[in-house]
């Protein structure tokens, strides 16, 4: 027996894991040289129901995407991350970098496009370039695992999506999906705003707001943007209906996608 004290390790949970443990985190005790998969272990002895997910799910440790061989320290943090629906320089004015990058609880104001596109826009930019996601009542793609309670709304109206984001994460890789933008497609001039919370049809959950000098990067940035975070942020969305709900998505990507050559493709 090992008379070395165990690590205390808490899991935290999101989505359809949050809903099958009936609760948002899991503290568990574990021995020295522990791993994020030997956490994962602990947390479904605990809550039986949660191992199915496994083959779909991906990993954080304190805040970063992780392998679940990494090894595991007291008093860390395990983010269980299920399939995902997710400053200036010091440049001359022309090459000026703003961003704005943030999640939000309340709705978006009718207004908030445009205001992002003014507060983005310079008067060496050519070309403004917005992105509005809004919810629609036909079901989309329900998340591993899901496919049976989709099945069972099948032919039914949505009536709202409701969103859930692993905020301090989320708003981590938006940073990292706006460098990429940056050293890409050279544009400094961006917005990425996403929703939390009931979404009912017609509203919008996500606007992404990219200004640039020409229209093709501008373009591409906005695509790149909501592409990105669709798949890599730790953001969830599930459809309510009258009587239940489907979880959406499909397992993170943990990297970014690759570069595209412009010439070859």
């Amino acid at each position: 027996m090992s008379l070395l004290p165990p690590i205390r390790v808490r899991i935290r949970l999101f989505a359809m894991q949050r809903q099958l443990a009936g609760s948002r985190e899991l503290l568990v005790e574990l021995p020295l040289g522990a791993t994020v998969e030997d956490a994962w272990t602990a947390a479904v002895g605990a809550v039986p129901a949660l191992a199915p997910g496994r083959p779909t799910l991906r990993f954080a440790v304190n805040g970063a995407y992780a392998d679940p061989s990494t090894p595991l320290a007291h008093d860390d943090e395990v983010a269980v991350i299920p399939p995902v629906s997710g400053g200036a320089g010091d440049a001359d004015e022309a090459d000026e970098r703003i961003r704005v990058l943030e999640i939000r609880s309340e709705p978006f104001d009718a207004a908030l496009a445009g205001d992002l596109a003014a507060q983005l826009a310079t008067v060496w930019d050519g070309a403004v370039v917005t992105f509005a996601g809004q919810t629609r009542v036909t079901p989309g793609t329900p998340a591993p695992g899901q496919e049976a309670e989709a099945a069972r709304h099948a032919g039914s109206r949505v009536e709202g999506l409701d969103y859930e984001a692993f905020a301090p994460m989320a708003l981590a890789v938006f940073v990292q999906i706006a460098d990429e933008i940056e050293a890409r497609f050279g544009v400094r001039r961006l917005a990425i705003v996403h929703r939390t919370g009931a979404v009912p049809p017609g509203d919008t959950s996500v606007l992404v707001v990219a200004a640039a000098p020409h229209r093709d990067a501008a373009f591409d940035a906005a695509r790149y943007a909501i592409d990105e975070l669709k798949a890599r942020a730790p953001i969830w969305k599930a459809e309510r209906f009258d009587d239940g709900r489907v979880w959406m998505g499909e397992p993170a990507r943990t990297t970014a996608s690759p570069a595209v050559d412009p010439v070859t493709g």
